[in-house]
């Protein structure tokens, strides 16, 4: 180890939008953190492997600079993108994104050739992996491929050496069950082809080899024995991360997507109704999570240039919402790309519209943290996160949609600490998440000055 640099773990957040990268102390203090758009294709729906790897790489030296020195590191992000790599772990495919509306097409082929649900983490639908391995197989050059690797775990796999994917990302690909963590062969065969192509399934949190990048060695930002952790799936990563700062709380997240996420203490044998579930993280319990399209959803009615001035006053709390919000005047669209809609006889006025959007949002936003704190035990309190809780009105709306306060957690990034989090913890580091995550602040009284990330999506 350096005498010259201060030991840290990393925490890496691949996101739909923007990849980012943090930096913790051995006691759990965010010390440094970087920020980069995803890199994708002009139309938002492609993403390049090798792309990103190298902005990933990128990061890590910007935030380590001269002072740091990175001992664990740890990646999460999306859940169902991945690519087909060569023996040499480089992408043979481009990922597929979760919201690519082509993902409709390829599952109504498939879903007819699908066998039952039960016993799945999820629900088979067109935004799972499966329908991203179909398509995958269909690609120049996909016969070459030695392993498929989900997008999240990439960099984990090209530092280590080692295909891997982490069980809570195996969750998300419609073909794996967690109560005997066993993958459904028949659907791995009719979509990816062959088993052979899965890599092993580790557990989030658990070490996976060492840490081993020419770039970031040459510029002295690794320790000797660096080790790389099994990340995966965001968003039980940050509500693990929410979950060791409160304990029991219930995590709301709202970035690109909405997913409220929570950890049960032990094993769920049947999955609840409408609740994706996955193995616990660093325990034998499970991880309960629901996703709802939102942000999509706001840039669809934002092509209005009225109505997108009347969804940045509201966001911003500038004007009040009209009494519509619980009306269902406005139809989300489904997840694969599935279009939005307003109901037959919405009003045309631009208020009345904004108002239907984001009612209707806050109202799925509800239903989804209901059916979690249905399959848990007690009153669960609720802790929300992510780019949207910088909006003021937003959380107005949320809370008289609710019925009840709730309070915000501080950190902006909350899935990357999450991360940098567990690979401290893989490291024998104690950090303390109350330090990291920077503690909570109820909603009612959160305040907001400049132009948030949401409301630049309808600008």
């Amino acid at each position: 180890m350096s005498t010259l640099r201060t030991p840290v773990s990393c925490g890496v957040d691949i996101g739909s939008t923007n990849a980012k990268v943090v930096a913790l102390d051995r006691d759990g203090t965010v010390v440094a953190r970087a920020v980069r758009r995803t890199p994708r294709d002009p139309e938002g729906l492609w993403i390049d492997g090798d792309a990103l790897f190298a902005a990933v790489e990128e990061m890590v030296l910007e935030v380590c600079g001269l002072r740091f020195e990175v001992h664990a590191v740890c990646c999460a992000g999306v859940g169902e993108d991945g690519v087909l790599v060569d023996a040499d772990r480089r992408p043979l495919t481009r990922a597929l994104a979760w919201f690519d509306p082509r993902r409709g097409g390829i599952f109504r082929e498939l879903a007819p050739l699908l066998d039952g649900e039960a016993g799945f983490d999820t629900e088979a639908d067109p935004v799972r992996t499966l329908v991203g391995w179909s398509w995958a197989r269909r690609q120049p050059g996909s016969g070459a491929a030695s392993a498929w690797v989900a997008l999240s775990d990439l960099p984990g796999v090209r530092w280590s050496g080692h295909p891997f994917i982490s069980d809570t990302l195996a969750s998300r690909t419609g073909a794996w069950r967690s109560l005997d963590r066993a993958w459904a062969m028949d659907r791995v065969d009719l979509t990816l082809g062959s088993g052979e192509l899965l890599p092993a399934v580790v557990a989030t949190g658990d070490t996976v080899g060492a840490f081993d990048s020419p770039g970031l060695r040459s510029a002295g930002v690794l320790a000797t024995d660096a080790v790389v952790v099994a990340g995966g799936h965001d968003h039980p990563i940050g509500g693990w991360g929410v979950d060791q700062l409160v304990p029991g709380a219930v995590l709301d997240s709202m970035g690109t997507a909405e997913v409220v996420v929570a950890q049960a203490p032990g094993p769920v044998a049947v999955r609840p109704e409408a609740v994706d579930v996955a193995p616990g993280i660093r325990s034998h319990g499970t991880t309960l999570l629901r996703v709802e399209e939102l942000s999509r959803n706001v840039e669809w009615a934002a092509q209005d240039p009225a109505v997108a001035h009347q969804l940045r006053a509201l966001l911003e709390g500038g004007v009040a919402p009209l009494p519509l919000l619980e009306e269902g005047l406005f139809e989300p669209g489904r997840r694969g790309g599935g279009r939005p809609s307003y109901a037959l006889g919405a009003p045309q006025d631009p208020l009345a519209r904004a108002s239907a959007v984001l009612g209707a949002l806050a109202c799925a936003g509800r239903d989804a943290v209901d059916a979690v704190r249905e399959g848990l035990a007690g009153g669960r309190e609720v802790r929300l996160a992510g780019g949207w809780v910088r909006s003021p009105g937003w959380v107005e709306i949320k809370t008289a949609v609710n019925g009840y306060r709730t309070a915000v957690i501080l950190e902006p990034e909350v899935t990357a600490v999450g991360a940098a989090l567990l690979a401290a913890r893989a490291r024998g580091w104690q950090p303390d998440p109350a330090r990291a995550l920077g503690g909570t602040q109820l909603a009612a009284t959160f305040t907001s000055s400049g132009t948030t990330s949401v409301s630049t999506h309808v600008s």
